[in-house]
């Protein structure tokens, strides 16, 4: 097992010289960006998992009771905690900090989202660079050598190709989980602002 993880490192190693100076920023965007999916998924997922319905929100709220941690971590529970931390006790200003919790935690489900599609977007254009310097890498041994060093040309359209294709790499799977991740955040907003307007409703 030991000798196919070197082997794996090695041939991840020769991918990586083999594409240039551009598989470096390459391989930091895919990394961080990574790093930030998961983030976001996990969020997400906790979010989801041990909510509670409206009516037992109204509940927590109209007894001024904190959700138990244990029982409940969805995004429900965040947003009686929040308000429940907030409220002043005057039913008027309380329907104003209300609204205000709502929004803030809104905002808070797109942390991350439009760097990650940045950083997508980002992939194939340094791909695209990578693609450029391994063109001017061929044509510069083409001008010194002419067509006859057909070895020193394979090197320059290798880089050029492998950094294309890491790009494309980076990117599709990024810009696929960023559509996944939005299409998460808008609904738990809206299941937010639902109960959140039942709430504004009874205060």
């Amino acid at each position: 097992m030991t000798e196919g993880v070197l082997t794996a490192l090695y041939r991840a190693e020769h991918y990586l010289q083999s594409g240039g100076i551009v598989m470096i920023p390459l391989a930091v965007i895919s990394v961080v960006m990574w790093l930030l999916i998961i983030n976001r998924a996990f969020y997400f997922r906790r979010l989801y998992l041990k909510n509670m319905d409206t009516r037992k929100a109204w509940e927590h709220i109209s007894k001024n009771k904190m959700p138990d941690p244990a029982k409940y971590q969805g995004a429900v529970s965040m947003l009686v905690a929040e308000f429940i931390r907030s409220r002043s006790g005057d039913s008027v200003l309380d329907r104003f900090i209300l609204d205000e919790t709502v929004l803030r935690i809104n905002r808070s489900m797109d942390d991350y989202l439009g760097f990650i599609g940045a950083l997508a977007a980002v992939a194939p254009l340094m791909g695209l660079l990578g693609t450029v310097i391994g063109m001017i890498v061929t044509f510069d041994v083409i001008s010194v050598f002419g067509t006859g060093n057909a070895r020193a040309m394979a090197g320059g359209i290798s880089e050029a190709l492998i950094t294309t294709q890491t790009g494309l790499l980076v990117a599709i799977p990024g810009l696929y989980m960023k559509g996944y991740l939005d299409r998460r955040a808008q609904k738990l907003k809206q299941r937010i602002s639902v109960v959140g307007y039942y709430l504004w409703r009874h205060l």
